[in-house]
C-alpha cells in the first residue's frame, strides 16, 4: 500500500464516481484538493485487524477502481462480512465511532481509492453536505449488514453448543440401547434354552407353582434394588455359594443377584423342587430376569434420548413463533443445564438452581431468554476451575422476575471489566469464544424490557438478569414446584 501523487484527471474519476456523480461540482473539487491517492495490490492486508485509523491510516475512503474484502474471525475462523466495489464510499465515516477494526480488510484486485483524512472531517462537514449525506446513509447500511453478520455469526456458534451439548448427551443413551440390544439377543437365546430345559425336567404342578411364585417376586419393578459395587460383590458371593451347597450352575449367579430375591427364598424353593430340577429351575428364572433387566435398560435409555429431544424442542421454541408469550423461566433455565450437562461433567462442577416456590409470569419470546440462559451458564462453566460450583437463582424481586447465575471462578480481571459487554471482546483463547455472547445476552434482555448486571471479585462472579413483571393486577403464576 502506498500512497501516490494525485492524479490530474482525480476531478473527471469523482464526476463519473456512482455514488458522488450528482454531487455540486464545488464539493467534488473539496475533495480532489483535500484527499490522497491510494494505490493497494492485490493480496495487500492495508487494515489489520485491531488496528486504529490512526495507526493504518485509513481515512473516508472513495474507491475509484477495483475492490476489496473485510474479514472478521468471531471465533470460527476468518469469513468474509462485506465486500466494497469502484463506486462506493467506505473507510472511516463522519460521525463514525469506528475504534479498533473488528477485522482485516485485503484488496481482491489492484485498488485505487482517494482517501481524506479524519483530521478533515469537521470541515468536510462545513463544506459539502451532500458528501456527508452520502456518507451517513452509508454508515448506516454498512452497520445494519455489519449487526446481521454478528447475529449470524452468534446464531451459528450457539447452534454448534446445541449441537455439541446434544451429542455428548445423546451419545450414553444411544450407546447403551445398541451395547444392550447386543447382549439382549444373546440372553433371549439363552432364555429359550433354558426354557427347553426346563420343559424337559417335567416339573410337578406344585414344583411349577413355586417356580412361578420365585420368577414373579424377581422380575416384580419393586425387586430393582440399587446397591453399592461392595454390596454388589458380596451379594454375588451369597448366591454363588448357595449355587455351589445345592449342586447348581453357578452361571445364574449375576442375574440372581441382581434382583431382590434372598437366600431364605431360595431356601424354600430348595425344599419344593427336587434337586435334579432346580438347576434347570434356576436357569429359567435367571434367564427370565436378565432379559426383564435388560429390557429395563433399553427402556430407560429411550426414556433419556425421548427427554433430550423435548428439552431441545423447548430451549429453541422450533414449534412457536417468535412472539411474547408466557415463558416458564425454570422449565428453560433447566433445559439449558441439561444440554450443557455434559460440560459439567467433564469438570465436575456442581450445579445447584434454586427456585422460587411460586413465579409470576413473565411475557418474553422464549427462544430468546433461552439464549441469554445458555451464554450465561456457558460463560460460567468455563470460568471455574475443576470441582467449581455454579448455582442459578430464580425468584421475584419487586417489579422484577430476576435469574442469577453465580459462579466460584476466579473472577473477571478489573481491566476487562468495562469492556465485558463489548462486541467481540473475550478473554477466552481463540477459536473458544466469538466475544459476541454477553453483547448478545445484553440486546435480548433489553429487547424485553430488562437489564442485565454482573458484579464480580475473585472466587465470585453473578451475572443477574432483571426482567420486568406485568401490573400486579394482571399476575398470573406459571413455573415453580
Amino acid at each position: 500500500m502506498q500512497f501516490l501523487p494525485v492524479p490530474p484527471d482525480i476531478l473527471d474519476r469523482l464526476l463519473q464516481h456512482r455514488l458522488l456523480s450528482g454531487v455540486p461540482r464545488p464539493e467534488l473539487e473539496w475533495l480532489a484538493a483535500h484527499g490522497r491517492f491510494r494505490r493497494v495490490d492485490p493480496g495487500d492486508r492495508f487494515l489489520r485487524v485491531g488496528e486504529t485509523p490512526e495507526e493504518s491510516g485509513l481515512g473516508l475512503e472513495v474507491l475509484l477502481s477495483g475492490e476489496f474484502s473485510v474479514y472478521v474471525d468471531r471465533g470460527l475462523g476468518p469469513r468474509k462480512v462485506m465486500e466494497w466495489h469502484a463506486g462506493d464510499v467506505t473507510g472511516v465515516l463522519p460521525f463514525s465511532r469506528m475504534g479498533a477494526a473488528p477485522g482485516s480488510s485485503v484488496a481482491d484486485t489492484p485498488l485505487e481509492t482517494l482517501s481524506i483524512a479524519r483530521a478533515h472531517f469537521p470541515e468536510l462537514v462545513r463544506t459539502c453536505p451532500t458528501v456527508t449525506e452520502i456518507c451517513v446513509h452509508v454508515m448506516l447500511d454498512r452497520a445494519r449488514v455489519f449487526k446481521s453478520s454478528e447475529w449470524q455469526d452468534e446464531k451459528l456458534a450457539s447452534l454448534g453448543k446445541l449441537a455439541a451439548g446434544l451429542s455428548h448427551e445423546l451419545n450414553n443413551p444411544a450407546a447403551a440401547v445398541a451395547r444392550t440390544a447386543r447382549v439382549l439377543k444373546s440372553t433371549m437365546a439363552e432364555a429359550d434354552g433354558a426354557t427347553r430345559a426346563l420343559a424337559l425336567a417335567g416339573l410337578t404342578e406344585t414344583e411349577l407353582e413355586a417356580l412361578e411364585q420365585l420368577r414373579t417376586a424377581c422380575m416384580a419393578p419393586s425387586a430393582l434394588v440399587s446397591r453399592s459395587p461392595l454390596e454388589r460383590a458380596d451379594r454375588e458371593d451369597q448366591i454363588a455359594e448357595w449355587l455351589a451347597d445345592h449342586g447348581a450352575d453357578e452361571s445364574a449367579v449375576e442375574a440372581l443377584a441382581a434382583t431382590a430375591v434372598s437366600i431364605e427364598v431360595l431356601d424354600r424353593i430348595a425344599t419344593v423342587i427336587r434337586p435334579d430340577a432346580l438347576d434347570a429351575a434356576l436357569d429359567w428364572v435367571a434367564a427370565g430376569c436378565a432379559v426383564r433387566t435388560l429390557a429395563d435398560e433399553i427402556e430407560r435409555a429411550g426414556a433419556r434420548v425421548s427427554e433430550l429431544v423435548s428439552a431441545m424442542k423447548r430451549l429453541t421454541h422450533m414449534d412457536r413463533a417468535p412472539t411474547p408469550e408466557p415463558v416458564d423461566i425454570e422449565q428453560g433455565v433447566r433445559d439449558t443445564l441439561m444440554v450443557l450437562g455434559h460440560k459439567a461433567r467433564e469438570k465436575s462442577v456442581s450445579v445447584r438452581v434454586d427456585v422460587a416456590p411460586v413465579l409470576p409470569e413473565v411475557r418474553a419470546i422464549g427462544g430468546e431468554l433461552n439464549q441469554v440462559w445458555m451464554n450465561l451458564l456457558d460463560n460460567a462453566l468455563d470460568a471455574v476451575d475443576l470441582g467449581g460450583h455454579v448455582a442459578v437463582t430464580v425468584k421475584p424481586e419487586g417489579r422484577w422476575l430476576v435469574v442469577r447465575v453465580i459462579d466460584d471462578g476466579p473472577g473477571i480481571a478489573p481491566e476487562h471489566r468495562a469492556r465485558v459487554f463489548d462486541p467481540f471482546f473475550t478473554t477466552k483463547p481463540v477459536g473458544q469464544g466469538t466475544g459476541l455472547g454477553l453483547e448478545i445476552a445484553r440486546t435480548r434482555v433489553r429487547g424485553h424490557g430488562g437489564e442485565i448486571r454482573f458484579d464480580s471479585r475473585p472466587g465470585r462472579t453473578e451475572f443477574r438478569v432483571s426482567l420486568p413483571l406485568p401490573a400486579p393486577e394482571a399476575n398470573v403464576t406459571v413455573g415453580g414446584r
